[in-house]
């Protein structure tokens, strides 16, 4: 609490409301330390009312060199607030795609960036290397990470390279709300007082975010130049999926092992039902990823014997009475060949809500709400819904057409837009014969470019 410690005792209680600190009796006899903390002692109880005050708090005390205090509350509160995740992983590779990109065009620009971000120096550098300007003329031998910036990346532009920068700052550890910042900063006109710099800036990173669902989007202008900030592409799902449960035309039967860690178990008919609990990767859920959990699950002899297994499992999953999805699904794997491991896999027959009733109880429309015909994981937070739309989706249980069906199925799809999953429909008509066929094929090549997917 340094910055509260103000020269004259009087302005004490102004700097703790300044900042919302709840009120506590003024007794001059007391220190001024003892003081804040006794109004610092009414926050225990108050949760909310203590993370307004470390809002304010930073508000009031931004970041400045020398100062660890509102970084660390800054810490506190990103990593607590709904930000899109960024893996260590995500952080080296974006840092090793700028290797041959200039860090900052406005060296000034790049100072203060890094000081609003940063803890650059402690208190104790600061004054070494003020003593040193006084009497060695700026010869000081502190070796402070301010200097140390300053003489490899500032003044020998390209010394260190972009992943150790990254390293020194602790840039591949902070709250992912920091990293975007630390992105956003140097796409910014302060630092990149050029506008085809700032979009290069932003096409090398955006081909490492882009697959994992993430952009440097272009939001708005200032002076004339471009700003870009990081945000999930669409509106992106949060959290990572724990549960896929797949490849099951009926309902599954199931019950919580262990609620707690949501530990789910098939209690009939497991045969007719897969279940994966692996964790999904920044990559999201290739096919490969698949294939070697399918393995180990069946004893599998070869790659090859479950890759054929899994291949055929999925399959016989697809309802019957749909054609169509049946089209899209083998058109998926037979055009993308050899590719296939290293795409995302397509799930057949996902399970989005488990609701415990039976479809006699809810009616038939409740079944729109609880499965999709495909599923893809571009990443955790880019997931895609591919439905085919047969006679059920806008008619009666006598086959006619029934407005308040198709209304339950697009509300049903609002939901999971509002949820963060793209959804694409086709109708079942399309999916027929040849004309099906390139149908399926261009969809899928447009939407992996659309996500920057190499196959």
């Amino acid at each position: 609490m340094s910055r509260l410690q103000p020269r004259r005792r009087v302005d004490l209680p102004g700097l703790c409301n300044k900042i919302d600190l709840p009120y506590a009796p003024d007794d001059p006899q007391i220190s001024k330390r003892k003081y804040i903390l006794n109004r610092v002692e009414h926050l225990r109880a108050d949760p909310v009312k203590t993370r307004q005050t470390a809002e304010k708090f930073v508000e009031c005390y931004p970041l400045r060199e020398g100062c660890n205090e509102a970084f660390e509350i800054e810490e506190m509160l990103w990593k607590d607030s709904d930000y899109p995740n960024i893996s260590k992983r995500l952080r080296r590779e974006i840092a090793e795609s700028l290797e041959g990109e200039k860090v900052f065009v406005d060296p000034d620009g790049f100072r203060n960036a890094m000081d609003r971000l940063w803890v650059l120096q402690s208190q104790m550098e600061k004054l070494d290397e003020t003593i040193g300007e006084v009497l060695l003329g700026w010869n000081s031998s502190s070796n402070s990470l301010k200097r140390q910036i300053e003489k490899h990346v500032i003044n020998n532009s390209g010394m260190w390279s972009k992943k150790y920068l990254f390293k020194r700052l602790g840039a591949l550890d902070c709250s992912n709300k920091r990293f975007g910042k630390f992105i956003e900063s140097l796409a910014a006109s302060d630092v990149r007082p050029d506008e085809s710099s700032q979009r290069s800036f932003a096409e090398i990173v955006n081909s490492v975010l882009s697959p994992q669902g993430l952009e440097l989007a272009e939001t708005g202008e200032v002076d004339g130049y471009p700003t870009f900030t990081l945000q999930t592409i669409g509106t992106g799902a949060v959290g990572k999926p724990k549960n896929l449960i797949f490849a099951s035309p009926v309902k599954p039967d199931l019950r919580f092992r262990d609620a707690v860690n949501n530990d789910i178990e098939i209690v009939t008919h497991a045969d007719k039902v897969l279940v994966y609990d692996r964790p999904i990767s920044d990559e999201g859920l290739r096919w490969r990823d698949l294939q070697i959990w399918w393995k180990e699950q069946n004893q599998c002899e070869s790659d090859n014997e479950a890759k054929v297994t899994l291949y055929r499992r999925l399959l016989e999953s697809l309802p019957q009475e749909s054609p169509p999805q049946k089209l899209l699904f083998e058109t998926f794997f037979r055009h993308f060949g050899q590719a296939v491991p290293n795409i995302p896999a397509l799930l057949p027959e996902v399970w989005l809500h488990y609701d415990p009733k039976s479809i006699e109880q809810r009616g038939r429309s409740a079944l729109l709400r609880q499965r999709m015909d495909f599923l893809l994981l571009i990443s955790p937070s880019a997931r895609i819904v591919i439905e085919v739309d047969g006679l059920h989706h806008y008619s009666d249980e006598a086959g006619r057409a029934d407005r308040k069906t198709y209304a339950k199925m697009v509300s049903a799809d609002r939901d999971l837009r509002l949820c963060g999953y793209d959804v694409y429909r086709f109708g079942g008509s399309e999916l027929q014969k040849e004309e099906g066929v390139r149908l399926v094929r261009k969809f899928f090549d447009d939407l992996f470019k659309k996500h920057k997917i190499r196959v």
